[in-house]
């Protein structure tokens, strides 16, 4: 990567930010700059020298420009929820925050289409939806505070993926600023596009590398009314990986299909201090299967169909259904803070794989294996449905140099699985800051070469979000 020795805040630069934005939309003060110092990537630590909130395309046109003239470094940043260090500010620089970008511009009935700035939060964006009987799909686990435009920077999945499809199938157009100033519009808002290049894929997932996302086109699909939530309990890990391939081989589609391992679900148990879950001595794992549809009947139909599949299976109790929004509401708060409970309880690294859903048990597997010989204790859980499996490394009682110095090496050959198997090293937290140096696992130097090539098209100067994705050595 190139490496452009970057210019220091002074006065003059942060006048200039004031006279844009005002004094109140401009923080310089090291305690105040806290906040925008971290994300939810472990426990790393990068301050920025100035942190900005523009109100609209005009300003951070403005704010770039100059940033692009000056050879100053800037992060875009939503909620600060990555795990990638995606919105970490490792040269210092600049912080452009979307904290008030954060209008629902348009909600169009008739084409099923909504226009949103970056920083509306995925969850009010699903309730501004429900008056109109619509739904946005992709939903995080961080849903509630998670925003649109970082969903979009790091092409997000989430548990409804299994059914509908990730962040990815559902942008239409976008809005960028790219890193000279300009402002364009990378499509067009239609179903189908075959024009030339597609720009709108390209900035989907770039985590703020090439432009800065300002306006986003979403499509939106009708909410279906009814559904139910199943937790399967099992004696096996592998058997609850076994059966996902094989629910979905007979034809029943659910719109969320969850694994956990038991450890998962018991520290969120006890973290969200939840006591409804009965779990038995000989459960090892559970699947989250949620089922829904325009009529209750038909639910339940299909959930005697996956009940006769599970048959085949080890199971430890009968399944546990909940109908009930407050226990729907229950068992989903156990699956989405698992990443919080596991926090909580030790330092941790968190790999985000994926493969082939068939290949889930053997990725499992291995991965129990891997952490026997470089003794780790791993918790696994995920989007088991479309073969994404979240692999949080507990550090422990290990010792610091194994932590930083070993360690690598056991993540390496989780990825090496994950390219053997077919899949790759990340399926929806993006690459970022921590996995970058290992992506030469599945790409060769002339991915690289290409990689490099779109970045200075882009941003010759490498003022955006320097230091993430392109590896150092490649």
């Amino acid at each position: 990567m190139k490496n452009n020795p970057y210019k220091k805040i002074t006065q003059d630069d942060i006048q200039f930010f004031i006279s844009i934005l005002g004094k109140e939309n401009v923080l310089f003060d090291k305690n105040a700059l806290y906040d925008y110092a971290h994300d939810e990537t472990e426990n790393l630590m990068f301050y920025p020298e100035v942190a900005v909130f523009p109100s609209n395309s005009e300003e951070i046109s403005k704010i770039l420009k100059y940033c692009n003239e000056n050879i100053i470094p800037v992060t875009p940043r939503g909620a600060g929820t990555s795990l990638s260090g995606g919105a970490l500010p490792v040269c210092g620089g600049v912080v452009i925050s979307t904290k008030k970008l954060n209008r629902i511009l348009k909600i169009d009935t008739e084409n099923f289409q909504a226009i949103v700035e970056p920083g509306v939060i995925n969850y009010e964006l699903q309730k501004a939806l429900e008056p109109y009987g619509l739904f946005y799909p992709p939903d995080p686990a961080s849903w509630q505070i998670c925003t649109i435009g970082g969903n979009v920077s790091h092409a997000s999945g989430g548990p409804k993926a299994v059914k509908y499809g990730t962040t990815r199938d559902y942008i239409l157009n976008l809005e960028v600023v790219l890193a000279n100033g300009e402002i364009i519009w990378t499509g067009a808002n239609t179903l189908k596009y075959s024009t030339a290049y597609n720009l709108t894929h390209l900035f989907i997932g770039s985590e703020g590398t090439l432009g800065f996302i300002t306006k986003i086109v979403v499509k939106v699909v009708p909410k279906l009314p009814f559904n139910i939530l199943l937790l399967i309990s099992f004696k096996s890990e592998i058997e609850a990986c076994k059966a996902v391939n094989e629910i979905l081989l007979n034809h029943i589609t659910p719109s969320a299909l969850e694994f956990m391992e038991k450890d998962a679900i018991e520290w969120s148990i006890k973290y969200n201090q939840i006591n409804s879950i009965p779990l038995t001595d000989d459960t090892r794992a559970l699947l989250l299967i949620e089922l829904e549809g325009k009529e209750k009947d038909k639910i339940w139909e299909e959930a005697e169909k996956l009940n006769e599949v599970l048959q085949k299976f080890s199971l430890s109790s009968e399944p546990l259904i909940a109908e009930s929004e407050e226990d729907k509401n229950a068992l989903w708060k156990i699956r989405r803070k698992v990443g919080e409970a596991v926090k909580s309880n030790s330092v941790y690294k968190e790999e985000d794989t994926v493969v082939p859903r068939s290949k889930l048990p053997e990725l499992l597997q291995q991965i129990k294996e891997i952490g026997k010989k470089y003794g780790f204790q791993s918790v696994c859980y995920g989007h088991a449905g479309d073969g994404n499996l979240h692999v949080n490394i507990i550090k422990g009682n290990m010792d610091d140099k194994k932590w930083n110095d070993i360690l690598p090496e056991a993540i390496k050959e989780i990825f090496l699985v994950c390219k053997e198997l077919g899949g790759t090293i990340s399926g929806e937290h993006g690459i970022g800051w921590v996995q970058k140096n290992y992506l030469p696992v599945v790409f060769t130097s002339q991915h690289f070469q290409l990689f490099k090539s779109i970045k200075e098209a882009f941003d010759k100067n490498y003022i955006l979000n320097p230091n993430k994705i392109i590896p150092e050595k490649w």
